[in-house]
C-alpha cells in the first residue's frame, strides 16, 4: 500500500526498495542504516507497530527515507523502527537537505507525535524536525545514552601497547589462565549463508552460559531479539558483512562476538562468554584480538554500540553522543502525548509560547 502526496509517499511494505535503499549512500554509515536491518525489524518485530516507510522521490531512486512504525497505545505515535526493542542508534536516510526537509514536513502532515528514541546528536534530522514543526507543534531534544568507540590507528594493531603496565599484566595473566585450560585458538569468520545457522546457535549457547542466561536476557531465550538477530545475521552474511568471532580453548568455545564490518568500521553487536572459563577473561581476550584485527584491516574505527559501561571505559573514553527527538503536533492526540510525557504545567507553558509565536506570525 502506498499513499501519495506529491513526491513524498508513505509505504507499509519494503517491497521493491532493496536496491534503491542502499543507493542513498550519503548517510549509509552504520549497519542500522542499511536495508537489511529495517527488513529484519519489519519481519521479526511485528508486535512493535505498523510499518510506515516515508519515501521522498521515486521508488527506483529515492532522495530520502524514514523507516518508521506507527504505535497506537496509548496515543498514536510514529517511531523509528526497532529502536525501542534493540536500542541501537538510527537516523533517516537522505541524499540532500531539501529532501530531508520534505520528509520532515510529511511527518508534520500526519498529525501524530513523532519519537526518535536515539539519533546521533549531530544529525541534520534534528534541525529538519524542528523546522517542520515550528509554529505547528512542540519539539523536545533530550540527551540519551551515548555509545563508545575507538578511533583506530596503526598503533591499535598491537592493542596491548595502548595500555599501562598494570593492564598489560592483566592481559598476560588472562592468557596464562587460558593456556592452563588447553590450546587457545581465535577465529574471525565471514561465514557463507549456509554456515550461519550452526555458528549462530553456537554463539547463542555461549551467551546462554553466562550471567545473561541466569537473568533470562540471552538471545537463546529471547524469542523476539533472538529471531531478529538470526534473520539479520543471515542477511548480513549474504552481503559479506557478518563477522562471527570465537575464542576456543581446548576445542571448546569460551567466548564469542557477533559483529558487522561495513562502511570502513567494525561494529560490535553482541558479546558473550561461557562462565566456566571466566577465570581467563575470554571477553577481554576476544576484544584484544578483534580490535587488532580491525586495525590491521585499515578500518577507521571500532564501534561498541550499546551503551557505555564500566568495561568499555577500560578501552576508550570516546563517545558518540545521541539524543531523543520528541515532536508533538498541536491537536488533541499531540497534547495528550505531551502531557503524558512531561506533565500538565510544562504543557501549559509550552502551548502559551506556541500561541504567542503563531500570533506574532499573523500580525
Amino acid at each position: 500500500m502506498v499513499s501519495h502526496d506529491g513526491e513524498v509517499r508513505i509505504r507499509t511494505t519494503l517491497d521493491g526498495l532493496t536496491r534503491a535503499w542502499n543507493s542513498i549512500g550519503t548517510t549509509l554509515n552504520s549497519p542500522m542504516q542499511h536495508f537489511i536491518w529495517s527488513q529484519a525489524c519489519a519481519d521479526t518485530l511485528g508486535s512493535a507497530g505498523e510499518p510506515r516507510f516515508v519515501v521522498v522521490g521515486p521508488d527506483e531512486q529515492p532522495k530520502a527515507l524514514a523507516p518508521l512504525v506507527e504505535r497506537n497505545r496509548p496515543f498514536s505515535r510514529l517511531e523509528m523502527i526497532g529502536v525501542k526493542e534493540l536500542y541501537e542508534p538510527m537516523d533517516f536516510l537522505y541524499s540532500d537537505h531539501a529532501s530531508l526537509e520534505a520528509l520532515a514536513r510529511k511527518l508534520v502532515a500526519q498529525r501524530m507525535s513523532v519519537l526518535l528514541r536515539r539519533v546521533p546528536a549531530d544529525s541534520p534530522t534534528i534541525s529538519a524536525i524542528q523546522n517542520a514543526f515550528r509554529g505547528r507543534g512542540v519539539v523536545r531534544i533530550v540527551p540519551v545514552h551515548p555509545y563508545p568507540y575507538i578511533e583506530l590507528t596503526d598503533a591499535w594493531m598491537e592493542p596491548e601497547s595502548r595500555f599501562n603496565s598494570g593492564r598489560r599484566s592483566d592481559f598476560r595473566r588472562a592468557r596464562r589462565h587460558a593456556s592452563q585450560f588447553g590450546e587457545v585458538r581465535y577465529e574471525i569468520l565471514s561465514p557463507e549463508p549456509d554456515e550461519v545457522g550452526p555458528l549462530l546457535e553456537e554463539a547463542y549457547r555461549i551467551e546462554l552460559a553466562s550471567w545473561k542466561g541466569i537473568k533470562g536476557t540471552a538471545l537463546a531465550v529471547d524469542p523476539i531479539r533472538g529471531a531478529f538477530y538470526k534473520q539479520y545475521a543471515l542477511a548480513a552474511s549474504e552481503c559479506g558483512m557478518l563477522r562471527l568471532v570465537f575464542l576456543r580453548i581446548n576445542g571448546e568455545a569460551a567466548g564469542m562476538q557477533i559483529a558487522i564490518e561495513c562502511d570502513d568500521r567494525f561494529w560490535l553487536l553482541k558479546i558473550g562468554h561461557d562462565d566456566r572459563f571466566a577465570k581467563c577473561s575470554p571477553g577481554m581476550l576476544l576484544m584484544l584480538h578483534s580490535v587488532g584485527y580491525a586495525a590491521g584491516r585499515g578500518l577507521k574505527s571500532y564501534e561498541f554500540l550499546g551503551i557505555a559501561e564500566p568495561w568499555t571505559r577500560a578501552w576508550t573514553e570516546s563517545l558518540r553522543r545521541c539524543v531523543a527527538v520528541r515532536a508533538y503536533p498541536v491537536n488533541i492526540g499531540g497534547i495528550a502525548a505531551l502531557t503524558s510525557d512531561t506533565g500538565v504545567d510544562l504543557v501549559v507553558s509550552i502551548l502559551r509560547r506556541i500561541r504567542d509565536v503563531v500570533a506574532a506570525r499573523r500580525a
